[in-house]
């Protein structure tokens, strides 16, 4: 029984222990040789450059700057043509998640309220990039949500009306070709009606000739009282 106590004693004073570890004052941590002020100021003095950046300045950077540079001023640009000029600082706070530390800096912003995040990493503590999003409610998460899967239903009965009529299109083809071969098949016809017919004329027309070149053989070798044996026909012509 004394064991069992113990035993449970010992889990509370466990239990008790990774609760306070877990409530460890963030302000008093090192982030890698970075204390909580550093972050915090880094974070809110890059918004106090962005927010009171002349248009010259911001054009020469733009031209001239870095690529992270460059992107984070398109990026804020951005951010106060949707959620308004910047206002106050809102809450700070730092989350790290396995080699990558995350400071979040919220910003009251006319419209919206939007967060600035500087993401690094942790063993280096190099910028891996700078984020400006808008904060949302759940239910406006939910209907973008919403609204996005009803986009993607909708695309994909699209594509499938798109591949039914091609199917459909590809089955018109042979009753097409069917249709034209049938039209072809008349013509074809009466083409070779035609050609018998020439065939019978000119069979005629050699009959006939046969039969005007015996008469007249016979006329002239009655007429000289011989055969028609010595007679050659050169040409027959007509009048």
């Amino acid at each position: 029984m004394k064991k069992k106590i113990f035993l449970i004693a010992a889990m509370c004073l466990m239990l008790l222990g990774l609760a306070a570890c877990g409530q460890t004052d963030p302000t008093t941590v090192d982030y890698n040789g970075y204390s909580y002020e550093d972050l915090q100021t880094n974070c809110q003095g890059t918004v106090q450059t962005l927010a009171y950046l002349s248009e010259e300045d911001k054009s020469y950077y733009l031209e001239n700057g870095a690529e992270t540079v460059k992107n984070l001023i398109d990026r804020w640009d951005e951010a106060v043509s949707e959620y308004g000029a910047f206002v106050d600082y809102g809450e700070f706070q730092i989350t790290k998640s396995g080699k990558t530390l995350t400071a979040e800096q919220t910003l009251h912003m006319e419209k919206r309220d939007a967060v600035l995040n500087y993401i690094y990493t942790y063993h280096s503590m190099e910028v891996e990039d700078i984020t400006i999003d808008g904060i949302y409610s759940v239910g406006e998460k939910m209907s973008t949500a919403i609204m996005n899967t009803f986009m993607g239903i909708a695309v994909v009965f699209a594509v499938l009306i798109i591949i039914c009529l091609l199917i459909c299109c590809f089955n018109i083809f042979p009753y097409l070709e069917k249709r034209k071969a049938a039209k072809a098949a008349p013509e074809a016809d009466a083409v070779a009606q035609i050609a018998a017919r020439e065939e019978r004329e000119e069979t005629v027309d050699e009959t006939d000739d046969g039969e005007l070149v015996a008469a007249i053989a016979a006329a002239i070798a009655a007429s000289e009282g011989t055969s028609t044996d010595g007679f050659v026909v050169r040409s027959i012509r007509r009048r």
